[in-house]
C-alpha cells in the first residue's frame, strides 16, 4: 500500500496493552532514555483507543466486566482446580 500511496502515515510504536501499575503511570525502569516516551510508547488506553477510536479502551473494559460477571463460575471452576 504505501509503495501506491507515499501519503499513507506510517507509525513504528511500542505497546503494551495493559498498565499493571494504574493508575499510576506506566513507569517501567527499563524504558527510560530508550524511547521518546510521547512519541513511540502507547500503553493501555492510549493504546486501545489509537487502534478503535476514542472510547476503545473504555468499552472493552466494560465488554471484559460484563463477560466476567456472566461467565463469573465457570472462570471460578476453572481456576479452582490449580488451588488444590
Amino acid at each position: 500500500m504505501f509503495a501506491e500511496d507515499a501519503g499513507i502515515a506510517i507509525n513504528a510504536l511500542i505497546a503494551i496493552s495493559y498498565n499493571p501499575y494504574a493508575p499510576k503511570p506506566y513507569s517501567r525502569w527499563t524504558m527510560a532514555g530508550m524511547l521518546d516516551l510521547e512519541q513511540e510508547l502507547k500503553v493501555a488506553e492510549e493504546f486501545w483507543d489509537f487502534l478503535g477510536g476514542e472510547g476503545s479502551y473504555n468499552q472493552l473494559l466494560d465488554i471484559f466486566e460484563r463477560v466476567g460477571i456472566e461467565l463469573r463460575s465457570e472462570i471460578d471452576d476453572y481456576f479452582n482446580k490449580f488451588n488444590k
